[in-house]
């Protein structure tokens, strides 16, 4: 199936009178599942999940995005358990937000983000591969005239077990299409399971490996313009001036175009011709107060809130301040994180047709619905008149949740109406207006009692809030929930894993003019190596084994053990070293709904140069749809938590982001990168994310086993600023 036909509007018309099955449902108000009647084969466009061809081809539709991560193939995987389906004849289709937002939500959320793209899809994906099958049956038994008891499903095939006679989904299509969905519809027991939880191969892979998949940045549509912006360099400045005359005559130019308060953009035959001359352009900007902050006036910011009096409680356990205060002994130490880039391969980019009447727009998205929301705003149309037409993205990590830079792309489209325009980001420009990992520093103190026993633990979190930038509505009486990912006292999203009988956990929210926002591993990130680095310095302050400490804090926490025991087993944790590794660290976190550790063996070279020589992760995720995609994903987040360790900071001066483009902001090589091996652990009963969960802890394990094998303390990073020769 072409991707370019699959997003076009006039898909509907291809699949009118085709005689295909299509059962859909809703989402009613309070999130309860409920059922819609059977749409005739007419209209097969109303609500629907699984589209059966006469010719037997199974159409599935997507509301999340695929960004990668494989939630095509595991939702797909979910569908196809309860559809009895020929996985072979799988095919899939985008719905847009549009039509869900034309059928009351028929498709739920649309967000593809926080590792919720499985797990909180799966219940109602399934009802909708389950009723599609009870469907069919119900027909097969129908023009047999037997009890549909008596009729069963399997690769696409109804059989009558008495008599042996079969039909086909495809010839059962239109009949199955005129009954209403059963009401409730029941799901198979996992103990019945065939489908989710094998390692099914990736339903992209054919068309990745052939070029065949259309991305937002390969798009093409005839009289298609190309146009390149440019914002002002200092968040919350503007255009000044700009002198259009300078390189309107240059060659394939055919608008130089004011962008909001705070742009500029060219509009050209070609990217290049867009590009060169919106490099030409003469343009005055006025960066305002802002343009006097630099990464020295933020740090400071931070580091005034280290010991403010006032501060957001995210948990707190008894009296944390009188136990320390009263301690034998105390170890306190200050770590930071900086800003980081999501730095997706693939630039932000939209291609956008805009008239008086209709706007429409085919872009890479992690959220069709809010990108529908920015649509009809830039568009200055209702959302009924908008559209959203999602392609794969080439990386998302958080950044794609935001949509910014498809309101420019409306904006400019606007002012060339009829025409489609596609807006392409340069690189640079997509590293200096990103949205990024937000900022902060810590101060841990911990109180020991003679024993070296931890009586007090406060942990006082200083920097940026995500929400009050992203969605200031979200904040808790001022305070930021999501500052505390993975500190939490409990919780299916987050929690600690630790028991101290006395501990507060407090945010000192001091907020920068530089966005920050989700990022792969949002703030789980930063509290993992403060919490893990520094439990491991309690323990080698009070010389405990490291493993030992961690264990003995989590009698109470058992999933949190499981996944700390496993990697201690199999990183040999206790036991001689390889040859040529000189250290070992570890680390756990739960968050996502799922739990995680790793342990890593590294050596430092007398020069400082870092070897990570393994690393072994688990994941205990409850359910795991396809093992071998969690393999995958773990991987790929070391790939990414590692390269924000070794390489990832963006700094700012007179209020710009500094870096530009990989040369200054670096990822990690194929020679870097660490043996990984995985261990999925699923303990059934939850259903925990996947792509985020494991990136939290490859960056603490890694810098227990730099103090390992040193002697040297990391407390900031990334490592490339940092001397890692032995102490």
């Amino acid at each position: 199936m072409n991707k370019i036909d699959r997003i076009r509007p006039s898909r509907r018309s291809l699949l009118k009178g085709a005689g295909a099955l299509v059962v859909g449902f809703h989402l009613a108000p309070k999130g309860a599942l409920a059922q819609a009647a059977a749409t005739p084969a007419q209209t097969p466009e109303i609500n629907a999940w699984v589209v059966v061809h006469p010719d037997d081809r199974i159409v599935l539709r997507m509301a999340r995005s695929e960004m990668g991560q494989g939630t095509r193939t595991g939702l797909c995987q979910m569908i196809a358990e309860e559809l009895h389906c020929d996985w072979s004849r799988i095919e899939t289709e985008y719905v847009t937000p549009g039509q869900s937002l034309a059928r009351n939500r028929a498709w739920g959320n649309f967000l593809t983000a926080g590792s919720q793209g499985i797990r909180q899809s799966q219940d109602y994906v399934r009802r909708g591969g389950a009723a599609a099958r009870i469907m069919l049956i119900e027909a097969a038994a129908s023009q047999w005239g037997v009890p549909a008891a008596e009729c069963s499903a399997r690769d696409s095939v109804v059989t009558h077990a008495p008599t042996g006679r079969t039909l086909r989904y495809g010839q059962l299509a239109a009949a199955a299409a005129r009954l209403t969905p059963p009401n409730p519809v029941p799901l198979k027991d996992p103990r019945e399971w065939t489908v989710i939880g094998q390692s099914k191969p990736r339903l992209d892979t054919a068309a990745k490996t052939t070029g065949a998949l259309v991305y937002g940045a390969d798009l093409k549509m005839p009289g298609m313009l190309v146009a390149v912006p440019r914002r002002c360099p200092v968040f919350g400045g503007r255009v000044k001036s700009f002198d259009a005359a300078a390189v309107r005559n240059r060659p394939g130019v055919r608008h130089v175009l004011a962008v909001g308060e705070n742009a500029v953009a060219v509009v050209a035959d070609t990217f290049w011709q867009a590009k060169t001359a919106l490099d030409a352009l003469p343009v005055e900007w006025d960066g305002g107060e802002n343009a006097r902050v630099s990464s020295a006036t933020i740090d400071a910011r931070l580091t005034e809130g280290l010991d403010a009096a006032e501060a957001f409680v995210g948990n707190s356990q008894g009296d944390a301040r009188a136990a320390i205060a009263g301690a034998a002994r105390k170890v306190e130490a200050v770590y930071s994180y900086p800003f980081q880039n999501h730095a997706p391969m693939e630039p932000m980019n939209a291609t956008v047709v805009w008239t008086p009447q209709r706007c429409d727009v085919w872009c890479p998205t992690q959220n069709g619905e809010a990108a529908l929301v920015a649509a009809s705003q830039a568009a200055g149309l209702p959302q009924q008149q908008c559209d959203i037409h999602r392609m794969d993205l080439g990386g998302g990590f958080g950044r794609r949740t935001t949509h910014d830079w498809l309101a420019d792309a409306v904006l400019i489209a606007r002012q060339v109406p009829g025409v489609p325009i596609k807006t392409m980001w340069t690189r640079e420009e997509d590293m200096v207006q990103g949205r990024y990992h937000p900022v902060t520093k810590c101060k841990l103190t911990a109180g020991l009692d003679a024993n070296g026993e931890v009586t007090g633990l406060h942990m006082r979190i200083s920097g940026q809030s995500i929400l009050s930038f992203v969605f200031p509505n979200a904040l808790q009486n001022g305070r930021d929930p999501v500052q505390f990912q993975g500190l939490n006292a409990s919780g299916a999203e987050s929690a600690i894993g630790y028991t101290f009988p006395n501990l507060l956990i407090d945010h000192a929210m001091r907020n920068t003019h530089v966005p920050p926002h989700f990022w792969r591993g949002v703030n789980h990130n930063q509290n993992a190596i403060y919490l893990e680095c520094f439990l491991d310095e309690v323990a080698h302050a009070t010389n405990q084994d490291p493993l030992a400490l961690r264990r003995k804090l989590m009698a109470n926490h058992p999933k949190h053990r499981a996944v700390l025991d496993a990697v201690a087993e199999r990183i040999g944790w206790g036991g001689p070293l390889p040859a040529g590794v000189q250290g070992r660290g570890i680390a756990q976190q739960m968050g996502f709904g799922s739990y995680v550790a790793a342990a890593a063996e590294v050596s430092v070279s007398p020069r400082g140069e870092l070897t990570i020589h393994r690393i072994v992760a688990a994941t205990d995720c409850g359910v795991a749809v396809n093992p071998k995609q969690i393999e995958m994903q773990v991987e790929g987040s070391f790939v990414y938590g590692l390269s924000a360790l070794l390489y990832g900071e963006c700094t700012v001066k007179d209020g710009a982001i500094e870096q530009t483009n990989f040369d200054t902001y670096n990822v990690l090589r194929l020679a870097e990168m660490p043996k990984v091996e995985t261990i999925v652990m699923p303990s059934g009963g939850f259903w925990g994310g996947v792509g985020e969960p494991t990136i939290m802890v490859a960056a603490p394990a890694v810098l227990n086993a730099i103090f390992a094998a040193t002697g040297k303390r990391i407390r900031s990073v990334p490592l490339k600023d940092q001397d890692l020769r032995r102490a």
